[in-house]
């Protein structure tokens, strides 16, 4: 395993990462990949800066971002799962200087509190909704990668809606979802759930970060932010996949519903949800676009930071044509 070695683990971090990774079928091409595409140097010696702030959303401490840009459209991004708001780091330069933009770690997820009421896709896109509403933003764009996906499809699906346009992938969305074996036993397995648990945030981020990238490598700064965002709390974040299979439930007969115009991306290497899913979700969401990301994970708006920040532009400015 030669990739991160710039980032501090503990000896039993690396051991557990190494064993879960030999009993994980998909990290051999991924493995590959890395060889191919990926600098053991991180990606970024240090991250640019974030105005990361926090405000109090009925009882609960949320952590955001907010960069004010008046009279431009308004992006809002949505962590991912095991990150935080950070990971849109590499993006928010580029982004902030043409949009008024937001992130926002969603409650169980980064450094927002939130307890295990939150780990439904429909407690999440209320909160989202709860979100909008306190900073009475309009017609935004939202950005949803991984749990964020979800998050803004329930908010579509279950709201009457003034929301521009989506911009969501790498998630889940729509049954058959098409999983990869990590997903797969988060889902299905209790004893894999206790086990994340048990074995801690480090554990989770590390060996997130090893099936999730192809190209970008983390720093220290990065990786010690998404160990402290679910440091004690994986058993509660791990509930999200519990309720997987009904969560989607609570979604699939809207989605054909949706009128909200909207760009679905993913990366072609995706282990974590395949790309598979895309075509799923084509066929049952009206008025979609396509992005791809050619040797790409799990980990887009990283992986291909500078692309994916192309994307969003292109998408936004240019009138969602077809110019992707």
């Amino acid at each position: 395993m030669s990739s991160f070695k710039e980032i501090k683990v503990s000896p039993f971090t690396k051991f557990c990462t190494k064993a879960f990774l030999m009993i994980t079928p998909e990290y051999k091409e991924i493995k590959k990949a890395k060889k191919m595409f990926q600098s053991i140097e991180p990606t970024f010696s240090t991250l640019p800066d974030m105005p990361i702030s926090s405000i109090d959303i009925k009882g609960v401490n949320i952590r955001y971002a907010h960069s004010s840009l008046k009279d431009k459209p308004t992006v809002i991004l949505l962590s991912p799962l095991p990150q935080s708001i950070v990971a849109f780091a590499p993006i928010w330069g580029i982004l902030s200087k043409r949009y008024n933009l937001y992130a926002v770690d969603l409650p169980g997820y980064g450094r927002s509190e939130g307890g295990n009421e939150y780990m439904t896709f429909k407690r999440q896109g209320k909160f989202l909704q709860d979100f909008i509403d306190v900073f009475n933003i309009k017609n935004p764009h939202i950005v949803g990668p991984d749990v964020g996906m979800a998050a803004s499809l329930s908010y579509v699906c279950h709201n009457s809606t003034n929301v521009s346009s989506l911009l969501i992938g790498d998630g889940p969305g729509a049954k058959p979802s098409q999983n990869g074996s990590v997903i797969n036993k988060l889902e299905k397995s209790r004893f894999w759930r206790t086990a994340f648990g048990i074995l801690g945030s480090e554990v989770f981020a590390y060996a997130g970060i090893h099936l999730g990238y192809v190209n970008y490598s983390p720093n220290q700064e990065e990786f010690n932010d998404y160990v402290l965002s679910y440091k004690g709390r994986i058993k509660t974040s791990t509930l999200w996949f519990k309720n997987y299979s009904s969560s989607i439930d609570s979604i699939q007969n809207n989605l054909k519903d949706i009128s909200t115009p909207t760009l679905i991306f993913w990366g072609d290497k995706d282990k974590f949800l395949l790309p598979e899913n895309v075509d799923t979700l084509e066929k049952i969401i009206p008025n979609t676009e396509i992005k791809i990301f050619k040797n790409c994970g799990h980990f887009s708006y990283q992986d291909k930071y500078k692309e994916f920040a192309d994307m969003v532009i292109n998408w936004i400015d240019g009138g969602y044509s077809k110019i992707l």
